[in-house]
């Protein structure tokens, strides 16, 4: 009896897996025993933490049915507190879980949130459902984590500016990226495509510049979607969205571009442009001419509207654009000419950097700091105070680090969510260009190996950017962000040297349930995509090659239909067109199958399974026209769409 009692005693002891965790904690070590969420586990509340326990009971109630009442002693509680001497910064936080607590010590309030938020990825995906599917109670093993941050500035971009995205779907978003311990929502509210944010002072800009009359829905060639787009947020959305940030330790930091990408603010107020006419709310995508005009009316115009952003968002930082900020109108307008001789200035592109340097010291006088994108490192000196957002590669960070200002890393080719997924564009709903994947992703390091180790305190951190110029919806917003969004999570939370992209990719299948219990519209993972052969050619105009491969049964599985992806490996120059394709001897009829030099491109051909096929197929494939230089590249099996697709709803 007692044999069978300690028998029974050692199998409710025994130890479970790892609980899977994004981002990955800085330390885990894996305790003995576990720790019983019931309907009889309390909340035990100190001193700072009543944002993080409402939080903790908001998030965790309604998937596990439990309340988590207050009470002063109970042998199944969870203890939330603060120790700003722990050592961590107040982002910080330690959880300790034995069988009879589990206990989460913060630097901070924010500290203890970040501790819930690893709590709740302890708990099966079910909880993190609207209402319980199952009555509990729930094990959790007994552990020990120690997790801090690696960078202040974890950041997502959100443009509402090319396509509004609704109040609901903005507040859902701020959910997903507390979940992942991002600090930092960068709301971009205004655009030559629409103004977003109600100012009261000038109401014609959201009663005009809210709103044009069609949408682009390719650019090259031109087409639109005929049907109105348009939407703004009042001051109270803004307020409500800004406390909603602020109980989730996110900081809100409104963009307002200026003097470029301004072309909505001059439909609205034309005397705020260069020409003097009437232009529409811009309904193409790309760079706008209509820039702001450099008058001090002008100005004050803006300062204006920065007065009422000031009341609105409480950031220390607030984002005035500064990008793509054409010089034409000024060195056409008289008026521009003559306030370039007041100020003895002999390029136009100067004349930016003067408004830079007033919206600068304006910003500073009311205790604020101005963030701008790397554009504003040109003509000039930069403004003393601000902050740039390298987004042109790295090297306007590392420039501006070098002299001494604080960096934002954001560059195109690791942290832009509106280029592709893959270079299977078939698969993939139509998006602006580039190449980002899950993988490129994970492997980005926003400290530059080329930056001096002396500059490298300058670096406040990274952000990924979604543009919507083609995502004109929420479940396309999820669609691009999600999985690429968790990868960057972990990039900008753990220690770089413990990441690892098979033991993430192992922990991502995991949390791809809790998403999905969530209704995120993720990307789906993709089935392997093997490498078939790879191919080389460095010769002159008309140089040709041929590959021979084999399909083995064991690769064509149950697919009906065969898609070779002919891959242009990045660095490689020149173009080939796809002459023949041979598939067991018999030819395959192509259609002008082409690739070129760019990176992102590619080319697929396709065949079917031929019919009583039950073994090997020999492929033989000849490409042709290489223009003067080197190409190379690989052939790739890429998915049937038939048996996978990656997107699930509202982004196709």
């Amino acid at each position: 009896m007692i044999l069978a009692t300690l028998l029974i005693a050692a199998a409710n002891q025994q130890a479970l897996p790892a609980p899977a965790i994004i981002p990955k904690p800085v330390s885990m070590k894996m305790g003995q025993g576990i720790f019983i969420l019931s309907s009889a586990t309390t909340l035990q509340v100190g001193d700072g933490c009543s944002d993080p326990a409402l939080m903790l009971r908001q998030e965790l109630s309604p998937g596990t049915g439990f309340a988590f009442p207050s009470r002063d002693y109970s042998k199944s509680e969870i203890s939330l507190s603060i120790n700003p001497n722990q050592g961590h910064g107040p982002e910080g936080y330690t959880i300790t879980i034995t069988p009879h607590v589990v206990r989460i010590i913060g630097g901070g309030a924010a500290g203890v949130f970040y501790g819930v938020q690893t709590l709740r990825q302890m708990l099966p995906a079910s909880t993190f459902r609207k209402v319980p599917l199952q009555s509990g109670p729930y094990d959790i093993p007994c552990l020990n984590i120690v997790d801090y941050p690696r960078f202040g500035w974890r950041g997502c971009h959100l443009d509402c500016g090319r396509h509004f995205m609704p109040k609901g779907f903005i507040l859902r978003f701020l959910n997903l990226l507390a979940l992942h311990k991002f600090n930092v929502f960068h709301w971009h509210l205004t655009e030559d495509q629409g103004w977003r944010l109600q100012i009261q002072k000038y109401p014609n800009l959201t009663e005009h510049g809210a709103w044009r009359d069609k949408s682009m829905l390719r650019y090259s060639k031109h087409t639109f979607d005929p049907r109105a787009e348009g939407g703004f947020y009042t001051q109270e959305d803004v307020k409500e969205v800004v406390a909603y940030a602020k109980q989730r330790f996110i900081n809100v930091v409104p963009e307002i571009e200026m003097p470029g990408h301004s072309q909505a603010a001059v439909s609205s107020y034309p005397q705020l442009g260069n020409t003097g006419k009437q232009v529409p709310v811009d309904d193409q995508w790309g760079v706008s001419e209509d820039t702001l005009n450099m008058k001090n009316s002008t100005l004050k115009f803006m300062q204006n509207v920065l007065l009422e952003v000031m009341k609105l968002f409480p950031s220390k930082f607030i984002h005035l654009g500064g990008d793509e900020a054409p010089t034409t109108q000024w060195q056409n307008s008289p008026e521009a000419q003559a306030k370039m001789k007041e100020l003895g200035i002999t390029d136009p592109r100067g004349l930016q950097t003067w408004f830079t340097h007033q919206m600068d010291a304006f910003l500073t006088k009311h205790g604020r700091r101005l963030v701008g994108w790397d554009e504003i490192l040109e003509g000039g000196k930069l403004a003393p105070g601000a902050v740039v957002m390298s987004w042109r590669g790295e090297q306007g960070g590392i420039t501006a680090a070098s002299e001494g200002h604080d960096v934002v890393m954001a560059p195109g080719g690791y942290t832009y969510l509106d280029h592709y997924q893959t270079r299977d564009h078939q698969l993939e709903p139509h998006a602006i260009g580039g190449l980002l994947t899950l993988h490129q992703v994970y492997n980005y390091n926003p400290v530059p190996s080329s930056l001096p180790a002396k500059y490298a305190k300058h670096i406040l951190g990274a952000q990924c950017q979604i543009w919507t110029e083609y995502i004109s919806n929420s479940k396309h917003v999820e669609y691009m962000a999600f999985p690429r969004l968790c990868a960057f999570s972990e990039v900008m939370w753990s220690p770089h040297d413990s990441l690892n992209y098979s033991h993430f990719m192992t922990r991502l299948k995991v949390h791809l349930r809790r998403l999905k219990a969530m209704d995120v519209n993720y990307r789906r993972l993709e089935p392997p995509t093997p490498v078939l052969a790879k191919w080389s050619v460095n010769a002159e105009v008309g140089a040709q090659t041929s590959v021979d491969f084999n399909l083995t049964p064991t690769q064509i599985g149950n697919r009906t239909l065969i898609r070779i992806g002919i891959w242009n490996l990045e660095g490689s120059n020149g173009a080939m067109t796809v002459n023949s394709l041979m598939v067991n001897g018999q030819p395959v009829d192509l259609k002008g199958v082409k690739i070129d030099s760019s990176d992102d491109d590619s080319d697929v051909v396709s065949f079917r399974v031929p019919e009583g096929s039950n073994g090997t197929i020999a492929i033989h494939l000849t490409l042709a026209g290489l223009t003067k230089g080197i190409c190379h590249g690989e052939f790739i099996l890429l998915p049937d769409p038939n048996l996978y697709h990656p997107y699930t709803q509202g982004s196709r």
